[in-house]
């Protein structure tokens, strides 16, 4: 009996500001392609200079995905991007075209490429509210009374999710180990973008010199003035927390800067190891052979029945 040809997806994943988003539109271009994004900040509708979201022209005219969704004052969770992220799929598909996943946030392309079931959970605000008071450490010990496992593996910087992990505990005893199932319908090929630290470091500390000089302070002021709270600013990431202190008076111009890339660097550390994990990411550097290698990767990937 024949078995059922699978559709092709193609994931371009790696560090931030390793130069992912450029990269992706020149392959969607070539292979008739549509994007969707895989970043858990640019999900965010106002959030695009400190976030790098890539905009018009920059488009190419390739349509992308799941950017601009939300409010920032919404939380939103990887079950809701698995199943927008699922429905984007099926209507590139449906169009004839090739799906690309592209982006820097390792649960978002997990919870697809390893169909993943993930626990819906609905919100509690009651506890939110009780959770939101608390420190970074407080939250991380109560995760840990509650699921040493997952306290194992979280990011202990981000209160985000350590409240929902904890909202996630209360709700059903612990946070589940996530169960990958076969993934009957889909086949990936997931490239990775590597650069030497040197470089990367010069990559991030260009293009947050970039934001800075794009706006970023009058982003963060129109974002405090549409009703977010300084501390639902801060927890947006790096390229928000540090220009809300500034902007409180607890740092200056010089220390906001040279925290943004020092918590820029660190994150691309957790990033790659998140990403080192999966041996079936192929791995490229950013030189232009090294490019001219994973398109070719992509294309006998296409051609391979």
């Amino acid at each position: 009996m024949e078995t059922q040809r699978k559709n092709k997806i193609i994931v371009i994943l790696g560090p931030t500001a390793v130069g992912k988003s450029d990269f992706a539109v020149k392959v969607a271009e070539k292979i008739n392609g549509e994007i969707i994004s895989a970043d858990s900040r640019q999900v965010y509708k106002n959030l695009d200079i400190g976030t790098g979201k890539i905009k018009g022209k920059e488009m190419q005219g390739v349509p992308h995905y799941l950017i601009d969704i939300i409010s920032p004052k919404k939380a939103f969770s990887v079950a809701q991007y698995r199943k927008l992220a699922i429905d984007s799929i099926q209507n590139i598909l449906a169009k004839g075209k090739i799906p690309i996943i592209v982006g820097g946030t390792g649960q978002y392309i997990q919870s697809i490429v390893d169909n993943i079931s993930i626990p819906e959970v609905p919100p509690n605000q009651k506890l939110r509210k009780e959770l939101e008071a608390k420190t970074n450490d407080e939250l991380f010990k109560i995760l840990k009374k509650l699921d040493i496992r997952r306290a194992k593996n979280i990011d202990k910087n981000n209160p985000r999710r350590l409240i929902r992990a904890i909202e996630i505990a209360r709700a059903i005893g612990k946070v589940p180990k996530l169960k990958s199932k076969p993934n009957d319908n889909y086949q990936f090929l997931q490239i990775g973008l590597m650069a030497s630290n040197e470089k990367l470091k010069q990559r991030i500390e260009k293009r947050i010199k970039k934001m800075l000089k794009s706006g970023l302070i009058n982003e963060v002021k129109k974002i405090r003035q549409s009703g977010l709270s300084w501390k639902k600013i801060h927890e947006l990431g790096f390229e928000y927390q540090y220009p809300t202190l500034f902007l409180r008076n607890k740092i200056d111009r010089d220390e906001m800067l040279e925290k943004m890339l020092i918590a820029n660097y660190k994150y691309t550390k957790r990033q790659m190891t998140w990403f080192k994990k999966d041996k079936r990411i192929k791995w490229f550097t950013t030189e232009e052979k090294d490019l001219k290698k994973s398109r070719k990767s992509i294309k006998d990937f296409l051609l391979d029945h």
